[in-house]
């Protein structure tokens, strides 16, 4: 039963705990007891919040049988990752020089996430600082895929999306700087949603006006997704594009009712000259004909100009430097190659060029903008294969289909990094498996701030086929 409890959705768990059918008590000490059983496989976690949950489910379960208001996710276990704040417990953002760092205050999103009445459960763990597609450090080691432990989990959030796909909690908190949310949720048969800027008010980035990072949700359907993005929606003053920005009803609109007749679906397998897999290519057009056979018009797409790894590079390592170059000085010794690599890439883009990086941002937004002003919505594959060897090198070469490439960032999530960077909401949907048994993500990209239409379509997408039924072993 524990387990049949921990596979529960969301939304069923949040029904039978209102109806008084299950008890936040026995939720929460089962997916206790599944996260320490497969911890030592997967190692997703890096702090478990053992009794400080099950007091939390106690008190749960208190307002439940005295009939008291409950929350939104009244008793539901939610896991955040280490890089995002969580007021009392260690977040130590995978780096070993905050290995006993303990924040005073939630992150914006988690304080929502507790005032809905949700339970942590664990920190799941992160590269140091969310700094690269695959989750490993000096501080924990490596997570393994929840579906094969040869393979990586994706990453940066991949200690999210193995304790999603695991069933060790149905709902987690991830973050999003160039697809660190929907690069492990398409490794490991998830659902991740990178938001529109803004709609998640993030309180932790230190630009405000030309961040490209998300705190974001993960979980394994998209009725779940409505339901923490109804949850972690609103404004907050720490975020200036986040005013004035309405919470629509996410719930209803994201329930999978009608069909997508009238809408139009712009699609690109990949940008000019990057290389797609076989089994994604598959699955890709098996995905676009079942949203034509929702009653959508698909219509073809120029990939040029998408190509934007270098633009995004530095942008994004820039900002690195400027906040870990003292950090690297200092502590070198205790970091890892990768990082300590990727703070120097930067040492040599000047002003200059990080000005030509943002204008090339703005033009970047604008022809996404006259896409979507043609289509509704835009598809693609979210990697170009499946999950890479669990000791893959962020700087070693990446192997698709038995050829080999130079580069893994824009070999393999060149469709990722260009909705960090524009702001359009993108979500990385289950639609297939591998020969090698390991999932396949389509991502669908919405128009700016339209994330609960984006949602409605995802629902009809993942309810017209059974992906759901398939678990890791």
């Amino acid at each position: 039963m524990s387990n049949d409890l921990c596979f529960l959705s969301a939304v069923e768990l949040r029904e039978q705990i209102h109806g008084k059918k299950i008890s936040p008590v026995e939720v929460t000490r089962a997916v206790l007891a599944r996260a320490e059983a497969l911890e030592p496989e997967l190692n997703c976690f890096i702090t478990l919040c053992g009794e400080e949950a099950m007091e939390e489910a106690r008190a749960a379960e208190r307002k439940v049988m005295a009939g008291e208001p409950l929350g939104l996710l009244h008793g539901i276990p939610v896991t955040v990752k280490d890089i995002v704040n969580t007021r009392g417990v260690k977040t130590t953002f995978g780096a070993v020089p905050y290995r006993d760092n303990v924040p005073t205050e939630d992150a914006v999103a988690v304080a929502k996430l507790r005032a809905a009445g949700a339970i942590l459960i664990g920190k799941t763990t992160t590269p140091e600082f969310g700094s690269k597609c695959l989750t490993d450090s000096p501080l924990f080691g490596r997570t393994r895929n929840a579906w094969d432990a040869r393979r990586s989990s994706g990453g940066s959030s991949g200690g999210a999306a193995v304790a999603v796909a695991s069933g060790i909690a149905p709902l987690a908190v991830a973050t999003d700087g160039g697809g660190s949310t929907r690069i492990p949720a398409a490794c490991n048969g998830v659902v991740g949603l990178k938001q529109s800027n803004g709609v998640i008010a993030h309180s932790q980035a230190l630009d405000a006006f030309g961040n490209q990072t998300y705190v974001t949700p993960m979980t394994r359907d998209v009725a779940d997704t409505a339901l923490m993005m109804q949850a972690m929606a609103g404004e907050n003053s720490c975020d200036p594009w986040s005013i004035g920005v309405s919470v629509p009803d996410f719930i209803g609109t994201a329930a999978p009712r009608g069909d997508l007749r009238g809408q139009k679906i712009l699609f690109c397998a990949s940008p000019p000259g990057r290389p797609v897999s076989a089994d994604v290519a598959a699955s890709f057009k098996a995905s676009l004909d079942r949203l034509a056979s929702l009653g959508a018009e698909l219509e073809e797409f120029s990939g040029e100009g998408f190509d934007v790894e270098p633009i995004w590079r530095a942008i994004n390592h820039t900002v690195w430097r400027t906040r870990f170059a003292k950090l690297v000085a200092e502590h070198g010794d205790i970091l890892s190659e990768a990082f300590v690599k990727q703070v120097a890439l930067a040492t040599n883009v000047s002003g200059v060029a990080y000005q030509e990086a943002m204008f090339a941002r703005t033009a970047l937004f604008r022809r996404v903008q006259s896409l979507l002003a043609r289509g509704h919505l835009l598809a693609m594959p979210t990697i170009t294969r499946t999950a890479l060897p669990i000791d893959q090198d962020l700087f070693g070469t990446i192997e698709i289909d038995g050829a080999r490439f130079d580069s893994v960032r824009p070999h393999w999530f060149p469709w990722t990094m260009p909705f960090n960077m524009t702001g359009h909401p993108a979500i990385s949907l289950p639609c297939g498996f591998g020969s090698d048994g390991l999932p396949i993500g389509l991502q669908l990209v919405g128009r700016f701030r339209a994330d609960a239409e984006l949602l409605h379509a995802s629902a009809l997408f993942e309810a017209s086929h059974d992906l759901l039924s398939r678990r890791p072993g």
